[in-house]
């Protein structure tokens, strides 16, 4: 099922990024806080529920501490999906974080898979986290490799993506929610989305 979560805040931001001239310190702070603002929707199903543990308000009144059903488990894909898990976190500050390491064949545009650890919780929620849904095979290959270990409860969180990616994950893990800030037109002939806003590592580590 996918999610296009519309936002004035998020459309500006995402105009930032977008603009060829935005440097990486802007660049990553736009990405931070658009992260942030997407966890509202990300996470809005969530159950929680009453603590043992009380506490007590200036006014005198004495309440249950909230907490999670679910442990949070981040899993950014290697290496942009790490420059969206800060702003996860200032939502969510308990989550656990994981890795998973992908790079993509500049030939053949295919996903190899070089590491993978995540956390071991129980009641765990996996969100795989990458700024660009392209041609959807990161994705495909990161959630199969967590299925793999037997986590179950996953969804999928990326900035932009396009048809494609969308088709590829939906054919592949029908089973996993996929939320994004953009759904843009297509892919041009090295993989990337169009408009998109160009290799989402490079500009977040200003490695280009």
């Amino acid at each position: 099922m996918l999610t296009i979560i519309h936002h004035p805040l998020i459309e500006v931001k995402l105009s930032i990024m977008r603009d060829a001239k935005t440097k990486s310190k802007e660049f990553r702070e736009s990405l931070d806080e658009i992260a942030s603002l997407m966890s509202f929707e990300v996470f809005k199903d969530l159950t929680i529920h009453d603590e043992e543990e009380m506490y007590e308000t200036p006014t005198g009144a004495k309440l249950h501490k909230k907490k999670l059903d679910y442990k949070i488990i981040l899993a950014p894909i290697l290496r942009a999906g790490v420059g969206m898990v800060d702003g996860v976190r200032n939502m969510i500050p308990t989550a656990r974080i994981g890795h998973i390491g992908m790079y993509r064949d500049e030939k053949t545009l295919e996903p190899i898979e070089y590491y993978f650890k995540l956390p071991v919780v129980e009641n765990p929620l996996v969100v795989v986290v990458d700024p660009m849904l392209a041609t959807g095979g990161s994705a495909c290959l990161a959630i199969s490799a967590i299925k793999k270990r037997g986590y179950k409860n996953i969804r999928l969180m990326c900035l932009v993506g396009c048809k494609q990616g969308v088709d590829a994950v939906e054919k592949m893990h029908p089973d996993v929610p996929i939320f994004l800030a953009a759904l843009d037109e297509k892919l041009n002939e090295k993989g990337y989305i169009l408009p998109g806003l160009g290799d989402a590592g490079d500009r977040i580590f200003g490695t280009k």
